[in-house]
């Protein structure tokens, strides 16, 4: 992976100031986390947390889904992204138990190795959104954006 690229796509940084009066979303809260991102490959945690750290995000890296649930994070945290593929715990088990304690936070589940059997599973556990890796430092901005119905950048 380069440096200053997500899944071996760069990084793009808004070019318009988030404040900026002609924004569409001048009015609209924007969305500044705090963001739990879940996921056991070190690299991707690292991207991630980089990517939404570089639009001003607060992110928190957690290297398994028992480690998230360990943390204070489940009800300190405004969005979860979860690798669907873990050992000892999967993003979607992990989002099932995350719908028994805090059912209306926003969940995105990412995944390397798409099977249809886990998107279902997912969407039908709560999941807002279910991205493919690779993918594009936008697609995972909306995601969020949709996920939590507030504005990103």
């Amino acid at each position: 992976m380069e440096p200053g690229s997500a899944f071996g796509c760069q990084w793009h940084l808004p070019l318009a100031d988030v404040n900026d009066v002609h924004s569409p979303h001048s009015h609209a809260k924007r969305f500044d986390g705090p963001v739990a991102v879940v996921d056991d490959d070190p690299s991707v945690r690292r991207a991630l947390t980089r990517l939404l750290r570089s639009i001003e995000v607060d992110a928190r890296a957690y290297a398994s889904g028992p480690d998230f649930l360990r943390s204070a994070a489940l009800h300190d945290v405004d969005c979860l992204v979860l690798d669907v593929h873990m050992p000892t715990m999967s993003g979607i088990e992990l989002l099932e138990e995350v719908r028994v304690a805090a059912s209306k936070l926003p969940v995105v589940l990412m995944t390397g190795r798409y099977e249809a059997d886990f998107a279902h599973r997912a969407l039908a556990a709560g999941a807002s959104a279910f991205l493919r890796k690779p993918f594009s430092d936008e697609e995972l901005f909306s995601a969020i954006s949709e996920a939590t119905g507030q504005p990103l950048l």
